[in-house]
């Protein structure tokens, strides 16, 4: 196995929608393919459907999916809400507020026997695990490195740059990027990218174009380069 050079690393998105578990599982296979035994963590998710006794999120099965062992859905997915609405308003709803120390128990166990746990958020960089905390502060709380999935798209440069600044602002080090074409590629969104490689001082870790969005993240795995990560 390959050591991994940091132990945790948090995907966050620049937005909701912009393919942060398809980046995610397409990590996680990458860098199982490198030989360091990576596994994904999605804290909190809300949309379930509730199937052989128990409630659980397309994401959180995704992520069970590619990570380097064989995990139970909880591990992976450990506060799923039923409704598709912001999750600290889901969680409310079903009488669990999410509470960071809780996180932090469920990370540990998952912890134990990975090299890498790659943690995938909810939208994007501030949105809220309660009413009184979000996701930067849980994240800039231990110092995480975060990778920045950015959906190209009319306005990706002002979100992407400023997700960026945020999470500088916070103390943490964006440690990678990747550019997600969520719509079809055109010479405009070829030029969004070009500035962004030129403004965004964290390394490309990959482009995923649009026609390929749809294929197995085992099949993208080369389309990223996780070398720095290890």
């Amino acid at each position: 196995m390959s050591q991994a050079h940091y132990p945790i690393v948090f995907v966050t998105g620049t937005d909701t929608e912009v393919g942060k578990t398809v980046v995610s599982c397409t990590l996680l296979a990458a860098l199982n393919n490198h030989g360091c035994l990576a596994d994904g963590f999605k804290p909190v998710a809300s949309g379930a459907t509730y199937q052989d006794g128990m409630w659980t999120n397309e994401d959180g099965l995704a992520l069970q999916k590619y990570s380097g062992r064989s995990l139970p859905y909880d591990w992976v997915n450990p506060n799923t809400y039923e409704p598709a609405i912001a999750p600290h308003i889901a969680a409310v709803q079903a009488g669990s507020p999410i509470e960071t120390a809780r996180l932090d128990q469920q990370l540990a166990r998952l912890r134990e026997g990975a090299e890498l746990v790659l943690i995938e958020g909810a939208g994007g960089w501030q949105v809220p695990l309660n009413e009184h905390a979000r996701f930067c502060d849980w994240v800039s709380g231990h110092s995480w490195p975060v990778i920045v999935v950015v959906g190209i798209r009319l306005g990706c440069i002002n979100h992407a740059l400023l997700t960026i600044e945020s999470i500088a602002h916070r103390g943490c080090e964006v440690v990678g990027w990747v550019a997600n074409h969520v719509q079809p590629k055109t010479e405009v969104l070829a030029a969004n990218v070009a500035y962004l490689k030129a403004n965004i001082e964290a390394p490309l870790l990959g482009l995923i174009d649009y026609q390929k969005a749809t294929l197995d993240p085992a099949g993208l795995a080369t389309e990223l380069n996780v070398t720095s990560l290890l």
